[in-house]
């Protein structure tokens, strides 16, 4: 018997955590589920480091790699071809160690009388709570295939929406990186090679001038404490961010910024309401979704209004009333959720409502960069028209005095 450590879900949404002694995994699983609750995570306790789950880790499977999974056996349980087969059929059809070593794994506990949901548990960090919850859903409901396919439909529309994010920051961070780059060698390569003239000129240097010839030895001389002033910078917050009252005001400061807060809500906003729909679709009970769903929140301060509107839920408050007292959550997502609950159809309209988000995320995007950009050439148009005008100034004083 060994020691496993385990989390759970109730069917109230409360979260359960402990240890319990088991002789392997799947009997830890099949204890919380005779319980009547949702397994959430059972994994063995091992002290120390090993380079077995070092090798391990490096091999894990990457979520394309997951969403591509999950398009293929859907598509072949739609065929109306049984799991068993399809299982054996993705077996052959791949190409990847790793996929084809998972899909091995989870058929023959499959072909043990084990079912999809647990075998893809027992696959840690590969598919996540949300994934497993709606496979075990699906096979409970006798809709696996359907559960599959709106899995894959989600985890597509999530890759777009993570996607169009990254792309979009990718040129402003360009730009940035040049404007700093150009800086540096301006400062570092170029300046310096004025001031021998200058001071053989014996003339006096405007102020400018000298302000940006000091800027350049500091730049020259000690490059080495503003690289360890950056990196001290970043541990430091990254320390602070792990207080979660120092993090919450951050993550309120990020939602009152021009622009990057509207987007943080949007996209954020979009994540729980697919999520959540999803789930509910797929026949999830509202709390269970809902303690799942917040997972995927980022923001604290977004995610303290969900669990606040989720304690309302469980003591009989429907969902959009226990979001509308919630000042940080989007009014128009509790406008489309109270319609949803008002006609019986709330798991649509929270979809409905993702989408219109994922158009409200690339509206603001475009918004964002038409600002950004033109704000970034700007800065950097004047930053090397500031350390070129410093020099023209004492060499127009020296042509004079030529003259």
């Amino acid at each position: 018997m060994a020691q496993f450590i385990y989390k759970a879900i109730t069917p109230t949404g409360e979260q359960l955590e402990g240890h319990i002694e088991a002789g392997s995994e799947a009997e830890v699983i099949a204890k919380i589920q005779e319980a009547g609750n949702i397994p959430v995570l059972a994994k063995e306790m091992k002290a120390g480091f090993s380079l077995e789950n070092l090798m391990a880790s490096r091999k894990k499977v990457s979520q394309k790699q997951v969403g591509f999974f999950t398009e293929q056996l859907a598509t072949l349980l739609n065929s109306g071809m049984p799991l068993d087969r399809s299982l054996s059929v993705m077996i052959e059809l791949s190409d990847d160690e790793r996929i084809k070593n998972m899909v091995e794994q989870i058929r023959d506990k499959v072909r043990g009388g084990g079912s999809l949901s647990d075998a893809m548990e027992e696959q840690h960090g590969v598919f996540s709570t949300m994934y497993t919850n709606m496979v075990r859903a699906g096979e409970m409901g006798g809709t696996l295939e359907v559960s599959l396919q709106r899995l894959s439909d989600y985890l597509k529309s999530s890759k777009e929406l993570r996607d169009s994010v990254v792309s979009a920051m990718i040129y402003p961070a360009i730009l940035l990186v040049l404007a700093v780059g150009s800086l540096f060698i301006l400062l570092a390569k170029v300046v310096p090679k004025f001031k021998p003239l200058f001071e053989d000129a014996n003339i006096e240097l405007p102020l400018l001038t000298q302000v940006v010839f000091a800027g350049a030895e500091l730049v020259q001389s000690f490059w080495w404490v503003f690289v360890i002033a950056i990196v001290a910078i970043v541990a430091i917050i990254k320390q602070q961010l792990k207080d979660p009252e120092f993090r919450y005001k951050v993550d309120q400061k990020m939602l009152n910024l021009p622009l990057f807060g509207e987007l943080i809500t949007r996209v954020e906003t979009a994540k729980f309401t697919r999520t959540l729909g999803t789930l509910a679709d797929s026949g999830v009970p509202l709390l269970s979704g809902l303690a799942v769903a917040k997972k995927v929140i980022n923001n604290t301060v977004l995610l303290k209004a969900i669990s606040n509107a989720t304690e309302k839920v469980k003591h009989g408050t429907p969902l959009s009333d226990a979001l509308a007292k919630e000042e940080s959550f989007p009014r128009l997502a509790q406008q489309l959720l109270s319609v949803g609950e008002e006609t019986g159809n709330l798991d649509d309209m929270l979809v409905r409502a993702s989408d219109t988000y994922d158009g409200e995320v690339k509206n603001t995007i475009d918004r964002m960069l038409s600002v950004l950009v033109p704000v970034l050439v700007l800065a950097l148009a004047a930053m090397i028209f500031t350390i070129v005008f410093a020099i023209l100034m004492p060499m127009m004083n020296m042509s004079e005095l030529v003259g």
